[in-house]
């Protein structure tokens, strides 16, 4: 008979994901509670979440790592605007430091959690190559991201069979994909189409952004002009802390003064743009968006290398809707044709929460849809259970850095009082909802419905103030009255046998 595996030990926290997010909650519990056992469930075969899954040329983070990277590791190259293989090390390095590497399981598709009230536990099912495998925990962090990891948003466009060239999606690019000296069109308008641009433009014959609705965008130094000042006189350590500090003012004011002020700094971006750009490019219609300034995220461009390449005529921007395509490129509403061998559909995500597995209490499916949001980290009327929701006005680890925080002092004030099982309860009182993400971008709108809510007032509410959330999540009360702990009963000794 085939040896029978031993059954896992149960764990304190099961991470579900090795991203950013999933790295950086083992290193808080490493951290502040090394007591606790932890796992980490990694459906790939690697760490690094999205920049290990993307591999599109010029991949790179639209927010500066001083305060994309963990508050507790200096990000200490000179690129505040990083690649993905930075970016990738140093998860890399952080998952080394702290002894986490060996608590991650790859290969492992969450497909369903079921909460046992009785048990005061959640039994996890994942899909491995060689069949399913059972975890058992008593917290789960949900680091899953919040998009699809399988399909990205792909539009269906007119006559697409016409096309003799290639077409394909970032989220799934062709290691053996060779576009030097052929012509590329990139149809998009987001951070995916502008990082796409340059770095397509350094083999293509030409590279044609093709857009419905242009995005604000904004050129930033790749290098922290404060940085060359600071290391002289500074350790690694302070000088990350400085320009992390710096780096939350300056995103927290520019994003009040567009939502207060959303005329004039509409002109701030333009003026900026025109500077960027040779005399009488069209400016108006391709960097004129109809919506307000942080309706969407704004898309920075490391040392305006988008402008400098549309100013070299070695990428250029047609905007406008696609009537359909042909066999040799892209033909507009206008007539206009986009002459392409290939064609990129940077057209945006899908969201997925929770990586799509079940949830379930007791049996019965949780829809998350019902849910209201608690602190921004769980939900009502689910036990023990926490997903990472980070900033979409700000870097997004920022939030999330700050929900791992709140989410140890919980473990550690359940421990002094001798509770098992921790759980939102939502108010009896009437409730005026709204969307999870107050966010206008379309990956968003699609998935509004699916999402759950937030309420009125704390802590019901996603708040968009780090400083705020700060005070709250680490300085603030763990205990609420909105929260209800309970103990497992104990069994008796000779059940437990």
């Amino acid at each position: 008979m085939p040896e029978v595996p031993p059954p896992r030990p149960v764990l304190d926290v099961l991470i579900l994901g090795a991203g950013i997010s999933g790295i950086g909650c083992a290193a808080y519990l490493r951290r502040l509670m090394p007591q606790k056992t932890f796992g980490i469930l990694e459906m790939r075969g690697d760490l690094g979440g999205t920049w290990d899954l993307f591999r599109y040329p010029g991949i790179r983070s639209d927010s500066d790592l001083y305060t994309f990277a963990y508050e507790f590791k200096p990000w200490k190259s000179r690129n505040s605007m990083a690649a993905a293989s930075e970016i990738k090390d140093y998860l890399e390095e952080t998952a080394d430091e702290y002894g986490i590497r060996d608590k991650i399981s790859f290969g492992r598709k969450v497909i369903a959690c079921d909460w046992s009230s009785d048990e005061g536990l959640w039994t996890v099912t994942a899909e491995t190559g060689s069949g399913t495998e059972i975890w058992r925990c008593r917290w789960i962090f949900s680091a899953t991201g919040y998009y699809d990891y399988d399909n990205g948003y792909r539009p269906d466009f007119p006559e697409e069979g016409a096309f003799a060239g290639q077409i394909v999606h970032p989220q799934a690019w062709p290691r053996d994909l060779d576009y030097a000296g052929r012509r590329v069109a990139v149809i998009g308008s987001g951070a995916t189409a502008v990082t796409l641009l340059p770095a397509l433009a350094e083999k293509a014959a030409h590279v044609t952004q093709v857009q419905r609705t242009p995005s604000y965008v904004l050129p930033l130094p790749k290098e922290d002009p404060l940085l060359k000042r600071l290391r002289p006189f500074f350790s690694a350590n302070a000088v990350h802390k400085i320009l992390r500090r710096k780096s939350i003012w300056q995103q927290y004011i520019f994003y009040r003064l567009c939502r207060r002020f959303p005329k004039a700094m509409r002109n701030v971006i333009r003026k900026a743009n025109v500077k960027s750009l040779p005399a009488g490019f069209p400016v108006d219609t391709h960097f004129n968006p109809p919506y307000d300034p942080w309706d969407q995220r704004l898309c920075f461009v490391p040392d305006g290398d988008l402008f400098k390449r549309l100013s070299d005529g070695s990428c250029s921007i047609v905007t406008g809707e696609v009537a359909r395509l042909t066999k040799t490129g892209i033909e507009m509403e206008d007539g206009t044709h986009v002459a392409a061998d290939v064609i990129v559909t940077a057209t945006g995500l899908n969201v997925k929460l929770a990586g799509g597995a079940r949830y379930s209490l007791n049996g019965v499916p949780v829809d998350f849809s019902d849910r209201l949001i608690f602190k921004g980290l769980m939900l009502d009327g689910v036990p023990n259970l926490a997903i990472s929701v980070g900033y979409t006005n700000s870097s997004w680890t920022l939030k999330v850095g700050l929900l791992c925080q709140y989410l140890c002092r919980l473990l550690s004030e359940m421990d002094q009082r001798g509770m098992d099982i921790c759980v939102p309860v939502r108010p009896a009182r009437a409730m005026k909802t709204r969307p999870l993400l107050d966010f206008k971008a379309g990956y968003v709108q699609r998935a509004l419905s699916r999402l759950p809510k937030q309420g009125d007032r704390f802590p019901w509410e996603m708040t968009a103030n780090y400083r705020e959330d700060e005070r709250m999540m680490k300085r603030g009360q763990v205990i609420v009255p909105e929260l209800r702990l309970t103990a497992v009963p104990a069994r008796p000794l000779e059940a437990a046998e």
